[in-house]
């Protein structure tokens, strides 16, 4: 049974060293020319239910905790003034909630689990052609070629494998801009006390700023806007994000005048809630390649926990993989629903006029549970 996995994202990672841990062997093709290619973004919280339990069956669970930092817990909301709305402190040392991890210590950690030969490092998947006798042939950017039996997509929001399965298309839902602080405590020790050791939330009308501190001490600023048809170009400069935030405290939104460098904004997509497909054999989908949702704390955790469940179920019945996929597919179609449907209401929430109230009162009762980080 040769198993491709198209992605090398911590849900495509996920799915090669559970499997791996099974006997099973896959290759996972990924794009990037390798580990240190490009960064891989801030911190993320992942949830015992999903993403911890990933990492259990991944054998991971030491490591992970030896990464992780659960004083990434702390969030704080504010007001445009610099006023307190919500603020969650974690006990101190303590996993019992959703610790914070580097996104790309988290992707080292699976990385390492894995043989050598399991990542195909530069191999962008562009074309999947179905065989006669079953399995398919892939073509790679460059003209490399390889064969599987059974093709698995975990190649994210624009996945090419969805495209054999799905014509479910992509809505544009918010605006995103992001900058990014290095070495905060040295260079701006006002802003690094701001933030503190987790992420902040200052909270206005239909935006957002936040900021979270970085395992290595750098800050990620991100800026988020209702989704408008305006030329993304608009938000590379400083001074158009400052117009936006113009009467709010000047200690706030020296976040954005203290990134290095130029604003990078891009557009947030979803897919459709509900999204499903008729079962086909040998083929399937994890992660944002399966259900792209806002970024409001799921997305990793349930790539993590896809892969998971696919792999059992591959496992469990290594004889008939296409009964295997069908298990999956059902659960994860049921799993899903309600998750993508909350992080719909949490995205229009959290950028909508009155996001101050509404947050307070969707926290507050919640005080004990950190509020969703996922990036």
């Amino acid at each position: 049974m040769r198993i491709a996995i198209a992605g090398g994202g911590l849900g495509g990672l996920t799915l090669a060293r559970i499997l791996h841990r099974h006997g099973i062997d896959a290759v996972v093709y990924e794009r990037e020319a390798g580990r240190s290619a490009r960064s891989q973004g801030g911190m993320l919280d992942l949830h015992p239910e999903s993403g911890q339990q990933a990492l259990t069956e991944a054998g991971l669970t030491g490591r992970f905790r030896s990464e992780a930092r659960p004083e990434g817990e702390e969030h704080r909301i504010l007001d445009p003034a610099g006023r307190t709305l919500v603020h969650h402190k974690p006990q101190p040392g303590s996993f019992s909630g959703r610790p914070e991890i580097d996104r790309r210590r988290l992707r080292d950690l699976l990385l390492d689990s894995l043989p050598g030969d399991a990542v195909a490092w530069q191999h962008r998947l562009v074309a999947a052609t179905r065989r006669p006798d079953g399995g398919f042939g892939l073509t790679f950017d460059g003209g490399q070629r390889a064969d599987c039996d059974i093709l698995v997509g975990a190649d994210g929001a624009r996945s090419v494998v969805r495209s054999l399965l799905t014509d479910a298309g992509l809505s544009y839902v918010a605006t995103l801009v992001e900058l990014s602080i290095g070495d905060a405590d040295r260079r701006h020790p006002e802003l690094a006390e701001l933030v503190g050791p987790g992420n902040l939330w200052c909270v206005g009308v239909n935006q957002i700023l936040a900021a979270q501190r970085l395992g290595d001490g750098t800050i990620r600023v991100g800026v988020s806007l209702r989704a408008k048809e305006v030329d993304l170009d608009t938000y590379r400069s400083k001074r158009a994000l400052l117009d936006l935030f113009a009467g709010w405290d000047p200690s706030l939104t020296a976040l954005i005048e203290a990134g290095d460098g130029a604003p990078t904004p891009r557009r947030i997509e979803a897919m459709p809630i509900g999204t499903r497909w008729a079962n086909q054999p040998g083929i399937t989908l994890i992660g944002d390649a399966a259900h792209l949702m806002p970024p409001v704390g799921e997305g990793a955790n349930q790539a993590m926990l896809d892969a998971a469940e696919l792999a059992a179920e591959l496992a469990d019945n290594p004889a008939d993989p296409d009964s295997a996929i069908r298990t999956y597919e059902a659960a994860m179609f049921r799993r899903i629903h309600p998750i993508a449907e909350m992080s719909a209401r949490v995205q229009a929430m959290m950028l909508s006029p009155t996001a101050a109230d509404e947050i307070v009162r969707f926290f507050a009762p919640q005080s004990a549970e950190p509020a969703p980080a996922d990036r």
